[in-house]
């Protein structure tokens, strides 16, 4: 059974799967543990933005991406985040 989006009939966003690595997986641990949050913005779109969340303020990434690779970019920006802010925090 589809599940379709936000209750639109017939469209279904499909962002695609990532299997992050272990550095990833706990730069993204790390980051969300420091209130940074990063994620596809929510759209019903072939292509997204990563938006990001970082001291109460929202940024986006100035080019769009399609599906799969939203995932591995929303992941580079977590350690981008993660070794920037790490020892500061």
């Amino acid at each position: 059974m589809r599940k379709n989006y936000r209750g639109n009939k017939g469209y279904v966003v499909r962002y695609g799967k990532y299997t992050p690595t272990e550095d990833e997986h706990k730069a993204y641990r790390w980051c969300i543990a420091n209130g940074i949050i990063i994620w596809p913005e929510s759209k019903m779109a072939d292509e997204w933005r990563i938006e990001i969340k970082l001291n109460k303020k929202k940024y986006y990434s100035p080019q769009a991406y399609k599906k799969i690779e939203v995932w591995k970019k929303m992941f580079e920006y977590y350690e981008y985040y993660y070794n920037k802010y790490e020892k500061k925090i």
